[in-house]
């Protein structure tokens, strides 16, 4: 895959709701994102936004192909995201933790993009190969 950015679901969430602490962070971040190369979402973040939503044609507007490059979660993605929670879970994560956030991270891992995401902490933990965007108090 070439660089880019992959767009973590909460990024997109501030967006599309408007919300009032994010909503201007995250849109300038969006807009150096694209600057600088593609940005992608995957089935997980299209999921994860699209409960937003209570039909396919207004999250395919919300979300254009054109701004959202749609790519597979790739098979080694999915391994890495299964270890990667593993070793939260041994740590003691939390079972109610959601393990998309690991199938996003390991998907920016495996296919070294960009993560553009406001919750940095668990990704700098896991993947630390990954380069984040994320606010500085991240």
């Amino acid at each position: 895959m070439a660089s880019g950015t992959l767009v973590d679901t909460n990024v997109l969430l501030d967006v599309l709701t408007a919300d009032e602490r994010w909503l201007t962070w995250s849109m300038d971040a969006l807009a150096e994102a694209a600057e600088l190369g593609p940005l992608y979402i995957n089935p997980i973040i299209y999921a994860e936004v699209s409960v937003r939503f209570t039909r396919v044609e207004d999250l395919d507007d919300a979300l254009p192909a054109d701004d959202y490059r749609r790519v597979p979660l790739p098979w080694a993605a999915a391994f890495l995201a299964g270890k990667a929670f593993l070793d939260y879970r041994k740590r003691r994560g939390s079972v109610s933790s959601t393990l998309p956030d690991f199938f996003i991270g390991a998907h920016a891992a495996v296919e070294d993009l960009v993560l553009l995401t406001r919750d940095a902490t668990r990704y700098r933990s896991y993947f630390p190969t990954v380069s984040l965007i994320a606010p500085s108090s991240s």
